[in-house]
């Protein structure tokens, strides 16, 4: 429901690749704003389009993927591939996963299906405590 994630300027911390809403839809991730969304772009893309650049078949990187979710430190989260629209997943020092989910579609149907095992109590890791999601 709210379509800008990015903190105020005046609370913005450089050595923070990200921002926006901490803790969803994990405890340690946060769907990114435009600004975090743009400054983690730019710390992944590369010239020449793909990173490394002997591996165009098996990148860590590439520059068609525009990432949506992170850690605080943007060692890992998903990206959606403009190519295809699939969602990957990247973790610094692993191989990049690309197609994890079809769609963002795809991608969210997961997020509600976790709401509703978490609202049914089916969640080993996460409740509704007092109307808020709190992780174990």
């Amino acid at each position: 429901m709210q379509n800008n994630l990015d903190l105020p300027e005046e609370d913005v911390d450089d050595d923070v690749a990200c921002c926006g809403f901490d803790g969803f839809p994990d405890e340690g991730s946060f769907f990114l704003g435009i600004r975090a969304m743009e400054k983690l772009y730019a710390n992944r893309s590369m010239p020449g389009g793909f990173d490394p650049p002997d591996q165009p078949d098996h990148p860590f990187w590439r520059n068609e993927w525009i990432p949506f979710l992170s850690d605080q430190d943007g060692w890992s989260g998903k990206f959606i591939d403009v190519r295809d629209g699939r969602v990957g997943r990247w973790f610094v020092g692993e191989a990049t996963v690309t197609g994890e989910y079809a769609s963002m579609a795809r991608y969210f149907d997961s997020v509600a299906e976790t709401l509703t095992r978490i609202a049914e109590g089916q969640s080993p890791v996460c409740e509704v405590a007092e109307g808020r999601l709190v992780w174990s």
